[in-house]
């Protein structure tokens, strides 16, 4: 038969034989004294064995109780790692944001900032490709690639994008005008957009073909298979910028070209006052454009 064993009962036990005092312990956990009391009577009932010697002016464990610490502490310890690697670390106030990978390795570069003006609050990453309709994950801050001539009244313009040509550092290719970018390899991101179409067209190009063409998922995808040489892709200007600066072996090899797109911030109806948090990374997010 298994012990019929109440977590409470077990964080007030270690506290108070961390602490040798049910008073500290209390203070700790955030519950009474009482409790705490009541919370090692039950365990001791329950294990039927004495786990502290009450003196009137001093707590002490016994040999049982110094035994069931090390055991008790291991197993809060690995609850406590699990619970944190699946879900994250608790916060105070946490701010659930969801952008395309490129956009989040972007802003994961710069939310150093944010966290040194408010170190309470913590932020969780979602990545978004291709969002569900159905997709029902609470999300406090949406930012979303669409054209500038969206006119939905929650959308709220963050940055127009620019569009340039990468190749990798290590390529012999010459790129010097773009007519030479007809003879690279192309590297195709699926989206609402063909990036190299509309670079191309903006000085009356286009492929003949596609031979030899890659095709991915993600601009994050793309930058790094240009840096592996397998041919030259045509990424947003910010992400290709980023890329170079965090050491990514790729090059601008074109002139900036205007995309005809924008990152958005979805503008949510908010119900709860206290969701101020929310409004101050919104805030300092529109600051970072």
């Amino acid at each position: 038969m298994r012990h019929n064993l109440n977590l409470n009962w077990l964080r007030s036990f270690e506290a108070a034989a961390r602490l040798l005092s049910f008073t500290a312990a209390s203070r700790e956990i955030g519950l009474t004294q009482t409790a705490v009391s009541q919370h090692i009577k039950a365990l001791e009932a329950q294990l039927d064995a004495k786990l502290f010697l009450r003196r009137p002016k001093s707590l002490h464990l016994t040999d049982a109780g110094k035994a069931y610490l090390v055991t008790v502490r291991q197993a809060l310890d690995i609850l406590e790692m699990s619970t944190t690697g699946l879900f994250g670390p608790r916060q105070a106030r946490t701010i659930t944001v969801r952008a395309s990978m490129a956009f989040n390795m972007w802003l994961s570069a710069r939310l150093d900032d944010f966290f040194h003006k408010h170190p309470d609050t913590g932020v969780k990453i979602l990545t978004s490709i291709w969002k569900s309709p159905s997709d029902q994950q609470p999300v406090d801050v949406d930012i979303i690639l669409a054209s500038q001539e969206s006119a939905r009244p929650d959308l709220e313009l963050l940055s127009a994008e620019m569009i340039v040509p990468i190749s990798s550092i290590g390529s012999d290719q010459v790129i010097h005008v773009p007519d030479d970018l007809l003879r690279q390899s192309p590297i195709h991101i699926m989206g609402f957009d063909d990036h190299w179409a509309r670079y191309l067209s903006a000085y009356g190009l286009e492929f003949e073909g596609s031979a030899g063409s890659l095709i991915t998922d993600t601009s994050t995808a793309a930058i790094e298979m240009v840096a592996a040489g397998l041919g030259c892709a045509v990424v947003i200007e910010r992400f290709a910028r980023q890329a170079i600066q965090s050491g990514q072996k790729v090059r601008v090899v074109g002139e900036p070209k205007k995309l005809g797109q924008a990152h958005f911030l979805v503008r949510k109806e908010r119900r709860d006052a206290n969701q101020t948090h929310v409004k101050e990374f919104e805030e300092w997010l529109s600051r970072q454009f």
